[in-house]
């Protein structure tokens, strides 16, 4: 009967520990947010009405404490937050008659040729790279896309937000401040019908599947790297120069060999989805990938970051059993020993 207690005493303190401190100790290192959300106009006005609620009760507290100090900033921050909101519901209300057009891929190729190909690489339909890797960086700040797979990696309202303006679709306009400028120019100037036709054109010729490598390379590869992959995965040294991208970003982006590791899953489903949601403020640019296309990055993040995944999981059921196998019999066997005993 004693050891059968003890045992409730073990299993209690480790259920306590697995279910209660460790999420405790896993909620103060990395708060919780909101699920990635695909409806990206969805995401930015629910960010936004958050952000407005909370400036709203900052300025009560104020109020109410009757500090005019506090009174003035939260008033200032409260204007601010307001005019963020217009601005982000203002630009996905203009975006909406893009995405509702029937886009004409003809047409679209006629101004994607004209508009694009002099920055974006377009191989698989026999347009180069313009310039190399470091002229690119240089030249821009970050190594323009092929955009080949766009069609494939966004969806029809992320790329037409994205050709609309960069800087909005991507959730990084509080970067581009004082006279800065988004190295892509927005096309805001086209008829609804044109940015319609041009997303119509890059979906047409988007590859039907990709590898997740694939996926990783033309997501990711222009800012990351992946230098301490398993040696069979091969390494990936990202295509914009380290100097350049530090200068573009602010710092320079991490290596992402081991973030699914020291990150998560679910941590990389909603930091790549929205990096603001986690570090507000950065520099990153929501990435805009689809559910599918995201999932394929994640996936190749653990190919490469965790190979010994699918051993781990078929290893723990086998072992669970042996565990439960061996306590019965060291049970047995210390009963029949103790009552030789008695």
């Amino acid at each position: 009967m004693r050891e059968l207690k003890i045992l409730a005493v073990v299993v209690a303190l480790t259920l306590i520990t697995y279910w209660g401190v460790e999420p405790f100790a896993h909620s103060q290192m990395h708060p919780h947010v909101h699920p990635a959300d695909y409806n990206f106009a969805k995401a930015d006005k629910e960010s936004s009405e958050k952000s407005v609620k909370e400036a709203s009760a900052a300025l009560d507290e104020a109020n109410k404490n009757k500090d005019a100090k506090k009174i003035h900033s939260a008033t200032v921050a409260l204007e601010e937050v307001k005019a963020v909101e217009k601005t982000k519901n203002d630009f996905w209300a203009s975006i909406q008659p893009s995405i509702d057009a029937k886009g004409n891929a003809v047409a679209g190729e006629a101004l994607v040729t004209a508009n694009c190909t002099a920055c974006h690489s377009i191989k698989s339909k026999g347009f180069p790279e313009v310039m190399d890797h470091a002229s690119a960086a240089a030249a821009y700040g970050v190594t323009p896309p092929d955009l080949g797979s766009a069609g494939k990696l966004y969806s029809k309202e992320y790329l037409s937000a994205f050709i609309n303006d960069p800087a909005k679709a991507s959730d990084v306009s509080h970067k581009f401040v004082d006279g800065r400028a988004h190295p892509m120019p927005g096309y805001s100037w086209m008829q609804p019908q044109e940015i319609a036709d041009m997303v119509a054109y890059l979906q047409s010729i988007a590859p039907k599947e990709m590898s997740n490598k694939e996926v990783f390379t033309d997501a990711c590869q222009r800012c990351h790297s992946i230098k301490y992959a398993d040696m069979k995965k091969g390494t990936m040294a990202a295509f914009t120069p380290n100097d350049n991208i530090k200068d573009y970003m602010g710092k320079l982006p991490p290596d992402l060999s081991q973030y699914i590791k020291s990150r998560g899953h679910e941590y990389l489903e909603t930091f790549i989805n929205n990096p603001q949601k986690h570090l507000e403020g950065t520099a990153m640019p929501r990435v805009g990938l689809t559910e599918e296309s995201q999932a394929q990055v994640v996936t190749y993040l653990e190919e490469v970051g965790d190979t010994s995944k699918a051993q781990r999981e078929e290893l723990g059921p086998k072992f669970l059993i042996y565990m439960v196998i061996f306590a019965i019999f060291a049970f047995l066997w210390k009963g029949s020993k103790w009552r030789e005993v008695h």
